[in-house]
């Protein structure tokens, strides 16, 4: 294991701070929903975590859309069930929505795309992301600028993208919901804010749902690293690069980089199961990376707070932001954000 001797030590002026989505509050008040709540105590962690396998559906992704989702940086939501959502009408949905876009543009809101381009909606089916075959199929909302009197070929500009999925949701859940209700718990943003408050707005009051600021804690970014550490690869790989707070004024992070096959024998060492991850092993993990560490710079790993985990499967950060690099193992990640998304709605 190589670890580098130069660059550990990031001061770094901007200080995080917790941000709720700017949208109007709703609840959702139809009888029956509050029978899906969990048993386990919100936030419990677990004790073991499967590891998510890609899906053997025979729905294959969209290699147009999974190309534009790759590389691009998402913020998280977490989404209460959409009522009354019907696969059957995206196009009357994209219609309603490009109006209320432009009756708030008509208000004076500022999208940042200029005042003379003209902004539409569009909705789309979004295949190969169920984990299993009770999960709903995912929904690509995208909005795109033109001027009012295009040239000929001038193809639309994508100025805000979301799209909401369930991959390996829980099967409990699912069934205990009515049949009005479709669960699409995560809810994956690129755009600015002010398009995101309209479209979630639009969303909230269309369907009656909810939706929240999807963080990461310290504890499931080390649950990502070691999921996503023996994961095979045959495209993108770069090595495990893990990011920690140190709560020194000024600000410092500190960057700890593993190369990737130096990363991927620690864990074979250490993971035993061939489909599940456990939480003893994930701190065996983490301690021998904190002794490591310790060994060559005298620093106590573990009196700082992991904020980013960037491995060849996908970056993520505990703001909530998600970056995903590997196509080959898309669903797998979904997988375990979809449980994340789903434990952070409060029934």
């Amino acid at each position: 294991m190589q670890t580098p001797t130069d660059g550990v030590l990031t001061p770094k002026e901007t200080s995080r701070e917790s941000r709720n989505i700017p949208l109007p509050s709703g609840r959702f008040t139809n009888g029956g929903f509050h029978s899906a709540r969990r048993i386990t105590p919100f936030g419990k962690a677990p004790s073991k975590r499967r590891i998510p396998q890609n899906s053997h559906l025979e729905e294959p992704l969209d290699p147009s859309k999974t190309a534009y989702i790759l590389h691009r940086q998402w913020n998280l939501y977490s989404v209460t069930p959409l009522h009354k959502f019907s696969y059957k009408d995206l196009k009357d949905y994209a219609r309603l929505l490009s109006a209320q876009i432009l009756a708030e543009k008509q208000k004076g809101v500022a999208f940042e795309v200029g005042a003379e381009m003209t902004m539409k909606a569009s909705f789309s089916y979004f295949p190969g992301l169920k984990g299993k075959d009770n999960d709903s199929g995912a929904v690509l909302v995208q909005v795109a600028s033109k001027p009012p009197f295009p040239k000929p070929g001038t193809e639309d500009r994508i100025v805000w993208s979301g799209w909401f999925c369930c991959s390996f949701g829980d099967d409990d859940v699912l069934e205990m919901l009515p049949e009005a209700m479709v669960c699409l718990p995560l809810f994956l943003v690129h755009g600015t804010e002010t398009l995101t408050a309209v479209v979630g707005s639009w969303f909230q009051k269309s369907f009656d749902c909810c939706f929240g600021k999807l963080p990461i804690s310290s504890r499931d970014l080390a649950w990502m690293t070691a999921l996503w550490a023996g994961c095979e690869m045959h495209e993108y790989v770069a090595a495990t690069e893990l990011v920690f707070s140190v709560p020194v004024e000024p600000h410092m992070d500190i960057s700890y980089a593993i190369h990737s096959e130096d990363f991927k024998s620690l864990w074979s060492d250490i993971n035993k199961g061939q489909d599940e991850v456990t939480a003893e092993e994930v701190d065996i993990l983490f301690h021998g990376l904190y002794s490591h560490f310790f060994r060559h710079f005298k620093i106590h790993l573990s009196a700082t707070q992991l904020v980013k985990v960037s491995t060849s499967v996908a970056s993520a950060h505990c703001d909530g932001k998600i970056k995903f690099l590997s196509k080959e193992h898309l669903v797998r990640v979904l997988g375990l954000l979809t449980e994340l998304a789903m434990n952070n709605i409060q029934y």
